[in-house]
């Protein structure tokens, strides 16, 4: 079985939410916050089959679109994930930054779509877009619960 702590994604722990926030502040027009989504998700590593057998495919979303995560010795999580699409994969790249390396209460008390809405990436969203990015929060949360018991 592959190690999941090993997918090696920079999103959480090089790129931060900090960092998020000052590559999309000077952003005001969609399309280049299209770009930096794509430029993010260029970032995130191709998962391999096994990785993917790993993660749970989300429902619901445009691409095909894989989240998993595994317990660290401390007790926080590390996630996993990759997509077909390219938006998609930056939205993801988005969504680990926001919840990586959190403990699953935190996750649990803090909406994974928060940072979303710091940065104005919800709102231009089309409805499919929008219905996917929520089955991948869920599953954020889901992970959390079931990391709890």
């Amino acid at each position: 079985m592959t190690n999941p702590a090993f997918a090696g994604h920079p999103f959480g722990t090089v790129i931060t939410e900090a960092t998020l926030r000052q590559a999309f502040g000077t952003l005001t027009q969609w399309e280049d916050k299209y770009r930096q989504l794509i430029l993010l998700g260029k970032q995130l590593p191709a998962a391999t089959d096994a990785l993917k057998a790993q993660a749970r495919e989300i429902p619901g979303c445009e691409n095909r679109v894989w989240l998993g995560a595994t317990p660290a010795a401390d007790g926080a999580l590390h996630f996993f994930g990759d997509s077909e699409g390219r938006i998609v994969r930056g939205l993801l790249a988005v969504l680990l930054t926001a919840v990586e390396g959190k403990r699953p209460a935190e996750l649990l008390e803090h909406d994974p779509l928060a940072l979303f809405d710091e940065l104005g990436l919800r709102a231009q969203l089309s409805a499919s877009r929008s219905q996917g990015l929520a089955a991948m929060a869920a599953a954020v949360q889901d992970a959390a619960r079931q990391a709890l018991v």
